[in-house]
């Protein structure tokens, strides 16, 4: 009896986890998924964990719950490593694995563009982690400005920079923005009379950039109707003493940074140099396979597809296209093992959506495009129906159910470890 190929997929993200899910029960494959975390979460409901909207449960689910009753299926927590390609292995942290074929789908990190002072001291937006800390630290800033008598204290306590006007920026902006004219008034009574001072800022000239003119149109016109000072074309240079500078000399006094400005692709160590491209992007054929190596693969915002006509440059780093680029791959390792004729991929693009606040939205799908509540009750669904587990899309429905009718949420926890609040009080 021949032995199974085993592939060894790294990263668990949309594109990792589908492709994963796609060859359960697939004959003669034995796969592996490598993570860092022990769970699947889903990025574009982030920044509703960051303001208090949503729980960290509600986005995310363990992957060894996704592989119960999958037999050929199994997880290994680690950070990857080092590949070593003339021996078909992996070094992670935690293990050293073989392969058959090897998948990265490791997606992208915080591009702070060798800014050392942004990146010590402002707060992205990439994972879990990243924003509970930032519903902490909106938390904390709101219950030290309650504290002050100082005006000019209080005030860039209560000043928040959004760097970076793509849909990530936009959504955290509108949502601080409402958090301010429903939230914090009640919350806090001590800053009745006061709001917050937001800013989104964006060295392009438009938001949204990869979506329709209206879209920028409509989004701008809404951010500006909510109270946030949106300003494009300008670029953050600096950040630290407690003021975010730009090139072109101004500077705004803030103790909130929060960063959604750029990604690179996650270094992968141990690859050919000629296969990685632009951004760290790893090189890929029309069947995802790097250029320069025989059995590795690369799928989503990590990989750079230029096979495709459509997309001459490479397709957007957007979820679905890493979904669609995983499930391609599926159709084709069980194409390999019955020795049939390989796919290769081609992007069917479904539209993009950006939420702006409360009933607010803008959708561009095929050839057509919508505005206001009904653009806001599509990105509802959409987001709904692509969560990971029907529990995740029922404790998700029910909290947003809460938010519509109350117009409110009791999710406001300031949940810190004791080596953060030792690290807050040193800075204090």
């Amino acid at each position: 009896m021949a032995q199974d190929k085993r592939i060894i997929i790294i990263g668990g993200g949309f594109a990792g986890i589908n492709l994963a899910l796609k060859l359960s029960g697939a004959d003669g494959l034995q796969v592996i998924l490598v993570d860092k975390n022990n769970y699947n979460f889903f990025p574009p409901l982030l920044y509703q964990v960051a303001t208090g909207y949503l729980d960290v449960s509600n986005i995310s689910y363990p992957f060894r719950k996704f592989f119960q009753h999958k037999k050929n299926l199994h997880f290994v927590m680690g950070s990857f490593k080092k590949v070593i390609p003339s021996e078909n292995r992996i070094e992670t942290d935690t293990c050293s694995l073989n392969y058959d074929y090897l998948v990265f789908a490791t997606g992208t990190e915080t591009n702070y563009f060798g800014m050392e002072n942004v990146k010590k001291h402002a707060v992205p937006m990439k994972t879990i982690p990243d924003a509970v800390a930032l519903r902490n630290h909106i938390l904390l800033q709101a219950e030290k400005a309650a504290r002050t008598t100082d005006a000019e204290e209080r005030k860039r306590l209560l000043t928040f920079v959004v760097a970076g006007a793509g849909p990530t920026g936009v959504e955290v902006s509108g949502m601080l923005a409402e958090m301010n004219r429903l939230i914090f008034k009640k919350d806090y009574p001590e800053l009745a009379a006061l709001k917050l001072h937001i800013y989104l800022v964006d060295a392009l000239p438009v938001v949204l950039n990869p979506m329709s003119k209206k879209s920028q149109e409509e989004t701008l016109s809404a951010l500006k109707k909510l109270g946030i000072n949106v300003k494009l074309e300008l670029t953050v240079k600096d950040y630290q003493d407690g003021k975010v500078c730009f090139a072109d000399g101004q500077c705004i006094e803030t103790e909130t940074l929060i960063w959604t400005s750029g990604v690179i692709a996650t270094e992968l160590p141990g690859l050919p140099e000629q296969s990685v491209g632009k951004g760290r992007r790893l090189l890929v054929d029309a069947f995802n396979r790097v250029e320069h190596t025989d059995n590795i693969y690369a799928i989503g915002d990590v990989c750079l597809q230029t096979s495709d006509e459509s997309f001459p440059k490479g397709h957007p780093q957007v979820a679905q296209v890493a979904i669609q680029q995983g499930k391609n791959l599926a159709k084709n390792f069980k194409r390999l093992v019955n020795a049939e004729q390989q796919l290769p991929f081609t992007y069917k693009d479904k539209g993009s959506l950006a939420v702006i606040g409360n009933y607010k939205a803008v959708a561009d799908l095929p050839g057509l495009h919508f505005k206001g509540f009904v653009a806001y009750v599509l990105w509802l669904l959409v987001h709904l129906f692509s969560l990971a587990s029907y529990r995740n899309q029922v404790k998700t429905l029910y909290n947003w159910m809460i938010a519509f009718f109350t117009k409110d949420q009791s999710l406001r926890l300031i949940i810190r470890t004791e080596q953060a609040r030792k690290t807050e009080d040193t800075t204090a």
